[in-house]
């Protein structure tokens, strides 16, 4: 496994994947978690921003045990959950197999079937899976599990779950849960992107979140960047239109930016990409080349949003930095249209990230940022 050392005294570790080659500070992604779920600006988390961290598990574990401590704080959800119980008196609607099995048992208790408000439904149930699951984890610091074995004193009535039976595209939100959705994110990070099954059916944690996670918090942190500091540009996940002359429109399918940002008529539409590999290989001579298919989709934006050809469209294809050589830094004039595609260094201090953000920013706009 490629690694880099850290000075004495820094205060940044780096997070390296096996597989894709890429090296982040892992303090950096507690920045991009920042931007992606908002909450954790909030100030019960400042003394997560300012601790060290060794690996990707220990800054998951001291994010979910301040975020559990806040949560019990305000109280555990309560959700109406299906009990079913032999009574002395009817409640809810009876269990008729259940009476008869006690009838012939000579049990006069009335087996019912009732609904009621508990702690044990699956929110709470996913928060104690993964706590749990990191608490076992010795990579994670000794301070950290200790903050989580206090938290998990008040879960006593809720049960574990299996991680491959969470249904998470089914889990809703409202008014009374709201404040789940930061954790369970954080716990779909970790049960989907961490956790590996050994063969005895037992777990343990990767060093590092595989890449189509990174990739989504990727870009979600770029979109929540500019969303934050550069409110003039009106930053958007939004949609093209096709521009067409003729045909069946709703066989074509949607095409989605995952950043569009707008000052008065000029647009600049970001397009993200989290790869193992920035540039393909090619030809005979193995020559390295730009993925062609991600170049072809973001010129059909930038030329189906400049529907009267003004050339005030531009594109760009942002990639996270990779170990490899080459690292992309090019501009093309279009069709009428500016394309570029730039690289992304994570492996620097924040600072400096947003810096290069920024300055993508001034580049077409002009100064922009938030003061």
């Amino acid at each position: 496994m490629n690694r880099q050392s850290c000075s004495v005294g820094e205060i940044y570790c780096v997070a390296f994947s096996m597989t894709n080659g890429k090296g982040i500070l892992i303090k950096n992604i507690y920045y991009m978690l920042t931007y992606a779920f908002q909450v954790l600006r909030q100030s019960n988390y400042d003394e997560v921003a300012s601790e060290e961290f060794e690996n990707i598990q220990d800054l998951f574990a001291a994010i979910l045990a301040k975020g559990i401590a806040q949560q019990l704080k305000q109280g555990l959800y309560l959700e109406y959950v299906s009990e079913c119980a032999n009574l002395s008196v009817m409640r809810g609607k009876i269990d008729i197999h259940g009476t008869i099995n006690n009838k012939l048992q000579r049990n006069l208790k009335l087996s019912c079937e009732f609904d009621e408000l508990s702690e044990n439904n699956v929110f709470n149930q996913i928060l104690k899976t993964t706590a749990i699951i990191l608490l076992r984890q010795s990579s994670v610091n000794v301070n950290r599990r200790t903050a989580l074995k206090k938290v998990m004193l008040f879960f006593d009535g809720v049960d574990m779950i299996d991680p491959s039976s969470i249904k998470w595209q089914s889990l809703r939100y409202h008014r009374n849960n709201q404040s789940y959705k930061m954790l369970l994110n954080i716990c779909y990070f970790i049960l989907e992107g961490l956790l590996l099954s050994t063969d005895h059916g037992e777990y343990k944690m990767a060093t590092f979140l595989d890449e189509q996670r990174m990739s989504r918090l990727y870009e979600k942190f770029v979109l929540e960047y500019y969303r934050y500091h550069h409110p003039r540009l009106r930053a958007a996940a939004s949609q093209v239109a096709w521009n067409i002359d003729d045909g069946v429109i709703k066989f074509l399918p949607i095409m989605q930016t995952d950043i569009t940002l707008r000052d008065k008529e000029k647009i600049l539409i970001i397009d993200t990409k989290y790869y193992a590999h920035t540039m393909q290989v090619q030809g005979q001579y193995d020559s390295q080349t730009l993925h062609s298919n991600n170049l072809y989709q973001i010129f059909t934006y930038v030329k189906n949003q400049d529907v009267y050809n003004t050339g005030n469209v531009a594109g760009m294809l942002l990639y996270a930095k990779t170990e490899e050589t080459i690292t992309p830094d090019c501009d093309f004039q279009m069709s009428g249209n500016k394309i570029s595609v730039k690289t992304l260094d994570l492996n620097i201090a924040f600072p400096d990230i947003a810096a290069q953000l920024d300055s993508i920013a001034s580049s077409y706009f002009g100064d922009t940022k938030r003061n």
